[in-house]
């Protein structure tokens, strides 16, 4: 066997060539729109196929430096912690509370049962928590940056496991997400149900604008070069010192004998400055401003999700798929599971529990698109059961600040705890 080192650098620029291939293919093919796979998911399969064929045909296995990967896994989850907004629990009233409530729910069956599962079949439990709510409620992200807490514990190849458990329940989660909600409103809404209702929540709330709350709407921001720079080096500059201080926050938890991802501590420091900055003013040319003014929300949310990319691209080319090939039949079973799992805890938990209407039935297929998949994917089967009944403005207000501001918190939260248990 001959073995192929690349470097930090040289990794980086294969990552990104996946990122251009998989911006080029999610525009051409509609299998990826539809369905709303991610570019470096898209290209990074390309590449790591490539390797496949590499190492089973020719006797070559590529190896890939995760330096730079760590570093851009490390400021996407600061910038997720950035966005962890307290004050929107408040203003997005029961609603809000009762999805909160049932992610806590699903994630928490999402590692009960795959656990089960692998008592069953005879297999390591790790393969079960890799293929639990870190790929299915976390997605790739997650399932990249918990990655290396799992190998540490001994399992082989536990990114393979967890990225190709990401993509299945991607695609799974936008796949029945949109037929369930078809179900619910024509077997259990009357025609009355189906009318709009008055809307309790306002749009403009969590900073969204009124014209954002639909699936299409969007603001254009116009500004000169020179303020663009300013405010995505400002947003760059926060984001990197606090994944600084949240490395020491880090060593401090790692002190304590309990088993955290190493991007925790950066994640939950970015949260506390959000929470706590608004308490704090300086002086600015002789007047008092609101320190939370430093945080722009928006260039914070655009540079995490760029080094999103490049950790996506970076982790999905360093995949080596035939390390699932003796898991084939534990993580099929498995998977298989959570799709049915999601289906029915939508079906007879999450809808009678979310009001019994219309927009019950827009959020569950909300909750399979993110539950399985990513916000992405909650948004897409939300539009597309608004497009074949009625808009309503909800469920686009609440699932996105599910998926972006808590979704990540709660999910690393309850894996750290199903792992140090295990």
């Amino acid at each position: 066997m001959t073995n192929v080192e690349l470097d930090m650098i040289q990794t980086a620029g294969i990552g990104a060539l996946a990122l251009l291939v998989g911006m080029i293919l999610t525009r051409k093919v509609a299998f990826l729109q539809k369905f709303c796979v991610p570019s470096p998911v898209s290209g990074g399969i390309i590449f790591s196929l490539i390797t496949l064929i590499l190492y089973g045909w020719f006797d070559i296995e590529v190896s890939f430096d995760g330096t730079l990967k760590d570093v851009f896994m490390l400021a996407f989850f600061t910038s997720v912690g950035f966005q962890s907004d307290l004050k929107v629990i408040k203003q997005g009233g029961k609603l809000l509370i009762i999805m909160l409530v049932l992610l806590v729910v699903i994630i928490a069956m999402q590692n009960i049962m795959p656990l089960g599962i692998t008592r069953l079949m005879g297999v390591d439990p790790l393969i079960g928590m890799a293929a639990g709510s870190i790929s299915m409620t976390g997605g790739h992200g997650t399932a990249g940056g918990f990655a290396s807490v799992l190998e540490g514990l001994g399992l082989q190849g536990a990114g393979t496991i967890g990225m190709a458990a990401a993509t299945f329940g991607l695609i799974s989660g936008s796949m029945i997400g949109g037929p369930l909600a078809e179900r619910i409103i024509r077997k259990k809404l009357t025609h009355e149900q189906m009318q709009p209702q008055d809307e309790d929540i306002d749009p403009a709330m969590a900073g969204i604008e009124s014209d954002e709350a639909s699936p299409t709407g969007r603001t254009k921001r116009i500004s000169t070069n020179e303020q663009e720079f300013q405010q995505y080096a400002k947003a760059s500059y926060c984001i990197i010192l606090v994944m600084g201080g949240g490395t020491l926050l880090s060593w401090l938890f790692a002190k304590t004998g309990v088993t955290f991802p190493t991007y925790f501590g950066a994640l939950i420091l970015a949260a506390i400055v959000r929470n706590t900055i608004g308490f704090v003013s300086y002086k600015d040319e002789g007047k008092w401003e609101k320190a939370e003014k430093l945080l722009d929300m928006e260039r914070i949310i655009s540079v995490g999700n760029i080094c999103l990319s490049l950790f996506l691209g970076m982790a999905m080319i360093s995949l080596k798929l035939w390390e699932l090939q003796s898991l084939a039949l534990p993580l099929i079973v498995i998977l298989a599971s959570q799709v049915l799992l999601m289906a029915l805890f939508a079906y007879f938990l999450a809808f009678p529990l979310l009001g019994r209407d219309y927009d019950a039935a827009v959020l569950c297929a909300g909750l399979c698109g993110f539950g399985l998949g990513a916000t992405p994917n909650a948004m897409a089967n939300m539009s597309a059961v608004c497009y074949k009944y009625r808009y309503t403005v909800k469920p686009f207000l609440i699932v996105p600040i599910i998926g972006a501001m808590f979704a990540d918190l709660i999910n690393t939260g309850m894996i750290t705890l199903f792992l140090n248990f295990l």
